[in-house]
């Protein structure tokens, strides 16, 4: 992790929010710099499903959040400044912690559990694969 104590307290604020989740899931990496959650259904690359991971970078903490890549209506809600640590479709940058947006990820990370782990999502998934399959 860089040699800033700022990230090293960010990170952990930002962790925080992807612990509770990690009984249901499956903990791929677990360092100072780095928490990386997959859930258990295997894809058809025969490898797990990401779910969320916590980096530490250079310049900023890295928080990922794959529910919002697969259901963008997620975002729909989100506020204009936690919309501006959004680096592509389901990362969000911090260099410093936020308590407020801190706040608010956790509840969209809350709601993309629910729609990520839901049967129905997961009967999508199986059903894609097996199309695909078929061709």
């Amino acid at each position: 992790m860089p040699n800033n104590p700022e990230f090293e307290t960010t990170f952990q604020k930002l962790r925080a929010i992807l612990e509770p989740y990690a009984p249901k899931l499956k903990i791929v990496h677990d360092k100072s710099d780095n928490y990386y959650l997959d859930t258990h259904h295997i894809m058809k690359n025969k490898k797990p499903m990401f779910f969320g991971a916590v980096r530490a970078g250079k310049s900023y903490v890295s928080f990922h959040l794959m529910p919002v890549y697969a259901f963008p209506d997620l975002l729909s809600g989100i506020s204009p400044e936690l919309k501006k640590r959004m680096q592509g479709k389901s990362c969000f940058n911090f260099t410093a912690v936020d308590e407020k947006l801190f706040k608010e990820l956790a509840k969209l990370t809350r709601a993309g559990f629910t729609r990520f782990t839901s049967p129905q999502f997961i009967r999508t998934i199986e059903q894609q694969q097996q199309q695909r399959q078929q061709r």
